[in-house]
């Protein structure tokens, strides 16, 4: 059952999609590459539109390991399951939607730690969650945070390209295990959000259909600029925008 009073989003973006801009990390990783942290989201497709620079997203999934390149007006997305890695190749930089908004702040996203770490709830939250700012410490948090995915995701990738799905798989099931007590809240949350902007378009395709489109009359226009630049996102630095169900401040993510 879910406490306190349900949450509203009064003037959500399209679909009540999330979004936010993101900068790839330029720290070279294990691997030599430099990047973002891997991970995968359990209920929410992410698309990146592609707006400067080259770069690559590599994916884990049923069909193994893929390298997706990504230039300008590239548009790539993933679904619910598939662990991503963003990788910099040059000045990247992406828009980012994300499916039902403020669900991946409050915990959808699962990094790809080694799985002693993900069998361990408390510790899992010491090694995902980063100090609030965008100063020294919350960087080297997040490089450690970022680090310590990539040597899950990289044992990962290397069992799937033997043909080995099975640590996949577990990582999969894990992920579920830990958010699984959240879920009452992310359901309030989808209710707010993505549901109700699809119950508003019912209401309004009625409304049309008796010809009493009295909803035409709240018609209005908004606007918003990022409230928060370059923190520490999981893939990169990232751009906030302060809107209800939009993006969180980084730190908690």
């Amino acid at each position: 059952m879910v406490s306190g009073p349900e949450p509203r989003l009064p003037s959500p973006l399209p679909g009540a999609v999330g979004l936010s801009h993101l900068s790839a990390y330029d720290w070279p990783a294990a691997d030599g590459l430099c990047g973002g942290t891997p991970h995968l989201h359990l209920v929410c497709t992410e698309a990146y539109v592609v707006t400067g620079g080259r770069g690559a997203v590599q994916t884990l999934g049923p069909d193994g390991h893929r390298d997706i390149p990504l230039g300008p007006g590239t548009v790539a997305w993933f679904t619910p399951g598939t662990v991503h890695r963003m990788v910099q190749g040059g000045g990247l930089r992406v828009t980012v939607l994300m499916q039902n908004s403020g669900l991946p702040e409050a915990g959808d996203a699962v990094f790809t730690f080694p799985p002693e770490v993900l069998a361990d709830p408390e510790r899992y939250a010491a090694a995902a969650t980063l100090p609030p700012g965008t100063g020294p410490g919350t960087k080297a948090a997040a490089r450690r945070r970022r680090d310590l995915a990539v040597e899950g995701f990289l044992v990962l990738r290397e069992a799937l390209t033997a043909g080995d799905a099975g640590p996949y798989r577990d990582f999969q099931r894990a992920a579920a295990r830990l958010v699984r007590a959240k879920v009452p809240r992310w359901r309030a949350l989808w209710r707010a959000g993505a549901l109700a902007a699809a119950e508003r378009t019912g209401a309004q395709l009625d409304a049309l259909e008796t010809g009493e489109p009295a909803y035409l009359d709240d018609a209005t226009a908004h606007r918003a600029d990022p409230t928060r630049l370059a923190g520490y996102g999981m893939c990169g630095h990232r751009d906030e925008y302060a809107l209800p169900g939009t993006t969180l401040p980084s730190g908690e993510e």
